[in-house]
């Protein structure tokens, strides 16, 4: 197996690896899981292996977990069918930066994406590393946020385009998850900035050492918030992945974010993914 790194601060490509052996092969599949927590995502090619390989290879970091909104296989619970098409719903959009589910008590752990079928140009999908988001911010900003904590939520984002029943049904099955503002990952003791965009609103920031007045708290902690959440977009943070059939990306949820450009439609573009139960975020 080789690793060639792809940008200074994240991602790297595996050569000569495919991810069927490391279902069986536990010295495999210890090195890949090395290379995921050093570089937080990782990419192949030409990985031409079954829906049942799939789901193995995945199962390997931990149990798999359906997503409420978009549907999985029937056969193959756990892998979640993420198809466009010319005729898909407007408001079932992915461009946004985010991570994976933090609407949940438990985020994921990570997720395993392969591309079934993609544009000829167009559909990248981008990862940034809120690791380094966390290190570059300046000192004042790090203080500011040590003790803070925010609600994610999937009612004002899968659940925006719902009738209010069904968003309140939602809701009630997912209540707002409330997470520190800097998390510390589990695997390397880093500190990660952890807002994004299912991110609404800090839990604790009212405190008299924070605002002067009232009218402070709806400004300060909304645009802190906005500042925040931008430190995805800066490009030194990131890097892009042009898909091919059959290639994939698996990345460490705890650590990054990513974002799918939506730059293809009328084409069609069927990724599968299969998304790792996390732990309790600290």
């Amino acid at each position: 197996m080789r690793v060639e790194p792809l940008t200074c601060s994240i991602g790297a490509e595996l050569i000569g690896v495919k991810l069927a052996d490391a279902v069986h092969d536990a010295a495999l599949f210890d090195e890949i899981k090395k290379e995921l927590i050093r570089h937080r995502v990782l990419f192949l090619r030409d990985q031409d292996f079954s829906r049942a390989e799939h789901v193995a290879f995945a199962r390997r970091f931990g149990e798999l977990e359906d997503h409420p909104v978009v549907g999985s296989d029937p056969e193959h619970p756990g892998l979640v069918r993420i198809y466009k098409s010319p005729d898909s719903p407007p408001d079932r959009y992915e461009n946004a930066w985010h991570t994976d589910a933090t609407w949940r008590e438990k985020p994921p752990f990570g997720c395993v994406l392969r591309c079934v079928e993609c544009p000829p140009v167009g559909g990248d999908t981008m990862w940034a590393n809120m690791v380094l988001a966390y290190e570059q911010l300046p000192d004042h900003v790090k203080t500011q946020i040590e003790d803070l904590r925010a609600r994610h939520s999937i009612e004002s984002t899968f659940g925006a385009a719902m009738p209010i029943e069904k968003r309140l049904a939602l809701k009630a099955q997912y209540p707002d998850a409330e997470h520190p503002v800097v998390r510390t990952h589990p695997d390397t003791g880093e500190k990660v900035l952890f807002v994004n965009g299912f991110t609404t609103h800090f839990t604790n920031f009212h405190t008299p050492d924070r605002i002067r007045y009232g009218q402070d708290a709806n400004p300060g902690g909304a645009l802190l918030l906005s500042y925040l959440i931008s430190q995805a977009y800066i490009p030194e943070h990131q890097v892009r992945w042009r898909w091919k059939k059959n290639s994939v990306a698996i990345w460490d949820n705890r650590s990054t974010q990513h974002y799918a450009v939506m730059d293809y439609p009328p084409c069609v573009r069927q990724m599968e993914r299969a998304g790792i139960v996390g732990e309790k975020v600290f």
